[in-house]
Parts: C-alpha cells; sequence; structure tokens
C-alpha cells in the first residue's frame, strides 16, 4: 500500500492511498475525479438524471450521450462566460460557481430569451449566440 500527497493549497493536500505505481497514482486520480464531477453534475448539481427513474443499462447508455455532450456545451460556454467577465476566487482559491454551473445557468437564460423573444441576439445575455460560444477561441 503507498501513500501519495499532493499539496494544493497552503492548508490544503490530496492524499491518496493505493496499491497502483505510486509514481501514475495522481494522472489516474485526476482522471476518475473528472468521472466524479461529470456524474455529479448530471446527477443532483444540473441535469437531474435520477428524476428520469431510467433503470435498463441500454436505455441509460442512450440517454448518456446527449447529457454528456450537454454537459460538455455547459462547461464551455462557462469558460467563455469566464473569460467575458471574469469571477474573483474565494478565499479559499475557488470560484464561487462551477464553470459548469455558470454555462448551464446561461444556456437557460439563453433557451428563455429565444423561446420568450421569438429567436436571434436580441434577448440573449451578452449578445453572443450559443453557436458562437461553441466556436469561440
Amino acid at each position: 500500500m503507498w501513500v501519495v500527497g499532493l499539496r494544493l493549497g497552503v492548508r490544503e493536500w490530496l492524499i491518496v492511498a493505493t496499491d497502483l505505481d505510486p509514481h501514475r497514482v495522481l494522472e489516474v486520480y485526476g482522471l476518475r475525479w473528472g468521472i466524479e464531477r461529470l456524474f455529479g453534475a448530471l446527477k443532483g448539481r444540473g441535469f437531474d438524471l435520477e428524476a428520469t427513474h431510467v433503470t435498463r443499462g441500454e436505455r441509460l447508455s442512450r440517454l448518456l450521450v446527449p447529457l454528456s455532450l450537454a454537459f460538455v456545451w455547459a462547461f464551455r460556454t462557462g469558460l467563455v462566460l469566464h473569460r467575458v467577465r471574469p469571477v474573483r476566487p474565494k478565499k479559499h482559491g475557488r470560484l464561487g460557481q462551477s464553470l459548469f454551473r455558470a454555462g448551464l445557468d446561461l444556456l437557460t437564460l439563453w433557451a428563455l430569451a429565444l423561446w420568450g423573444a421569438g429567436g436571434g441576439r436580441r434577448g440573449s445575455p451578452l449578445g453572443l449566440c450559443p453557436m458562437e460560444v461553441l466556436t469561440c477561441t
């Protein structure tokens, strides 16, 4: 058993106990953590996947593809929003709102503006349309 640690901040550490190669464990843990954050967003913090009550594996796998694409779209929108209107980190160093959540909120506003205003940029926050966010560099 190996114990590997990484200092994240002044008083913050990431400590992992593992039986894997200690030189690669943080890389593997980073991949796992990304998957955990994706499922957290799909379940409780965004798309409420559990409300569908889908339990069959084949149906669930069909549902995960569009939801994963929507997650990427929301995250990418959050990145662009952060570039346009940066949020200062809190005292602990993290942003007050996740990039995914900020992007999802903005996409929700766009959808409401497009449905309510009949389409176009007029009702769109920041004067951007969602497709411009996807192609923004």
